[in-house]
């Protein structure tokens, strides 16, 4: 069964946008309210943990920010997690606990839940992945079509998403394998790898193999 819901994807005790998932059913329901999200929850964040090192930019006491970033707001990043040189975060990032955003990482309206790897080349965008997923060296998500219409995931029901810019949402313990890929209104299941260099669009079912777009084998 090809799951696509909140519940069915994520562990929210993962993330500090709990709140916002739990008022939702598909994840990328999010997308167009994580800046106001972000600048809401970083002016309750305890000063004793949290500096603000530039205008709606948080950044945990415990994080190491390398040389060399560019970080705009709004912005959290959450303790222990590294952000390496050459990053860019573009603004309307979450990015949770013991992540890693890589060398030449970008982000861009973003929720990183805690443990997330994005650490080598990477581009990010309008996208949610979930707990310990993890993107290989060079694996992208493509979050605009090319005729520029409105996107739809597709699945055993296509859902109208309303909108345009919609990058991959991954479920918890997703692996993406190097260089490949991630269509917009990609959904992958919790568990789920993917081969590397594959071009994956659609819905991908829960503890699967994607080899192909004609060869996804269950786990089990």
């Amino acid at each position: 069964m090809k799951k696509v819901e909140i519940k069915e994807l994520y562990n929210l005790e993962e993330t500090r946008a709990k709140s916002l998932l739990e008022t939702k059913t598909y994840p990328w329901e999010v997308l167009p309210l994580i800046k106001d999200f972000i600048l809401e929850t970083g002016k309750g964040l305890p000063k004793d943990e949290f500096d603000e090192v530039s205008e709606n930019v948080w950044i945990h006491k415990t994080a190491k920010i390398y040389p060399n970033t560019n970080i705009y707001g709004p912005c959290i990043i959450d303790a222990e997690t590294e952000v390496r040189p050459g990053a860019f975060i573009r603004g309307n990032a979450l990015v949770g606990k013991k992540c890693v955003v890589g060398n030449s990482t970008e982000l861009k309206n973003v929720i990183l839940f805690n443990n997330v790897q994005v650490p080598h080349y990477n581009y990010v965008g309008d996208s949610v992945l979930g707990y310990k997923s993890h993107m290989g060296a060079g694996s992208i998500t493509s979050n605009v079509k090319s005729d520029k219409t409105l996107v739809v995931v597709k699945g055993e029901t296509n859902y109208e998403t309303g909108l345009k810019k919609f990058g991959a949402m991954l479920g918890d313990f997703v692996e993406v394998g190097c260089n490949s890929v991630l269509n917009p209104g990609t959904v992958i299941g919790r568990n789920s790898n993917v081969y590397p260099t594959s071009s994956v669009r659609g819905v991908i079912p829960e503890n699967s193999i994607y080899k192909n777009k004609d060869e996804i084998v269950s786990k089990a």
